[in-house]
């Protein structure tokens, strides 16, 4: 980067995001890491690459209904997306600003005649905001799914399923910024202990409890200095989780001393959870295939005294890791995310029914891998933070035909609007003895 501009830096990772495969999320972060940019500076480009790109078929809409439909290049449009979520979305940027700098980033990538096009576009849509307004608010009731940005099959099926108003109201909690919430690492400190260690460092904290969650366990951070400076972090007083991920470890209730199989593990979280409720007692193997989450593992558990935990690679049930038979087992199965959907702005463009069909195949297979891995009498419990019922109830109740042995204890599902979190949805199996 040549230009140390939180604007410039945005428009630079939504052309390279446009190119390839890459998640917007992975090449802001890596366009950040060398600036010299303040912590607000950062935060207006993080603003501007994610909500550009969660909002895409919104800007798209107004975009085009002010020239007429006709096609952009796709530099001319990233540009054109950037300067109106700016004026019509963004808002708390002044017009003239977000005008002059949309119009800078495109004299820096030499579109010559075409940067005239451009600031003409945003002077435009600055003087009109009040009926763009208007204009935004129409599709409310008219074409939701534009007014929300999303994809019409993705929100084709969910209004088939919960009709208009609850699909509508998904679509909007889609785009609300997720809060932080911060679970107490109870093999460290107490919640008093916490609080005080908070206090001390400037963070604003509310207590939040949940039907699933115990109370104290769980709290809102408001305001707070970067995580990486906060000595209450550094030291494994807390960790970042959202309250739904505390719902499957909790359901499946692990106690000290037995042996425990977190199947997908990475990143950790619910790996940790499962740890405190078996008060570092016992053998937890936390498994995943990719190597590189597994080291976020390893330096969770170092960070906050976890110490029953082995992590592996092991996919085969030949390997030491895997050959015991288990008392507990958690499936946390890769799945298409749509409960989590407002945390992963790329999500909505990629995810496709193509890829859905898949992952329920993968899914189906862990289920049916896991089973002969259970003692008689163990209890496996299956997580997905997806909201799609072929992903969920429609995969449990595939496996219960297959397998007589298993029958079903306990399945909750979390909806982001009635709930206040992300979507989840478990199932907790026991294994049974056949007469």
């Amino acid at each position: 980067m040549t230009v140390e501009k939180p604007r410039q830096i945005a428009f630079e990772v939504l052309l390279e995001h446009s190119k390839g495969e890459e998640f917007a999320e992975d090449l802001l972060a890596s366009a950040l890491t060398n600036t010299r940019l303040n912590q607000a500076d950062r935060g207006l480009a993080q603003e501007l690459v994610f909500g550009v790109v969660r909002w895409q078929r919104l800007l798209d809409h107004l975009i085009d209904s002010r020239t007429g439909g006709r096609d952009q290049q796709p530099i001319v449009r990233i540009l054109l997306r950037l300067g109106l979520y700016q004026l019509a979305l963004l808002q708390r940027i002044p017009a003239h600003a977000a005008v002059h700098e949309t119009v800078e980033c495109a004299k820096s990538a030499g579109l010559g005649p075409v940067v005239g096009f451009i600031n003409a576009f945003c002077r435009k849509a600055s003087a009109e905001l009040e009926l763009i307004g208007r204009q935004i608010s129409d599709l409310e009731s008219s074409r939701p799914e534009v007014r929300w940005s999303h994809p019409d099959w993705l929100a084709g099926r969910w209004q088939a399923r919960w009709g208009v108003l609850e699909s509508t109201a998904l679509m909007r909690w889609n785009n609300t910024p997720p809060a932080v919430f911060a679970c107490v690492n109870r093999l460290k400190v107490t919640p008093l202990e916490l609080e005080a260690m908070w206090q001390a460092e400037g963070v604003q904290f509310a207590p939040r409890s949940f039907p699933w969650c115990k109370p104290g366990d769980l709290y809102e951070l408001q305001k707070h200095p970067s995580l990486t400076s906060m000595s209450s972090f550094a030291g494994g007083g807390f960790y970042i989780q959202d309250p739904s991920t505390l719902l499957a470890p909790l359901l499946m209730s692990p106690q000290p001393g037995e042996k425990v199989l977190d199947l997908c593990a990475a990143p950790g979280g619910k790996t940790v959870l499962m740890a405190q409720l078996m008060n570092n007692q016992g053998t937890l193997i936390a498994q995943d295939t990719h190597r590189a989450r597994l080291e976020m593992i390893r330096q969770n558990c170092h960070r906050l005294g976890v110490t029953c935990v082995r992590v592996s690679t092991a996919t085969t049930v030949t390997h030491p890791d895997l050959s015991m038979k288990f008392d507990r087992i958690l499936i946390d199965a890769p799945c298409s995310n749509t409960g989590v959907m407002r945390r992963r702005v790329d999500l909505r463009w990629r995810i496709t029914s193509e890829e859905l069909d898949r992952l329920c195949a993968v899914q189906a297979e862990l289920l049916a891998e896991a089973a002969p891995q259970l003692r008689p009498g163990g209890v496996v419990a299956y997580s997905t933070c997806s909201l799609e019922p072929e992903e969920n109830g429609e995969q449990i109740r595939a496996f219960l035909k297959k397998n007589p042995a298993f029958t079903l204890l306990e399945e909750q599902s979390l909806f982001p609007p009635k709930h206040g979190v992300d979507g989840a949805y478990v199932a907790v199996l026991k294994h049974v003895a056949l007469t």
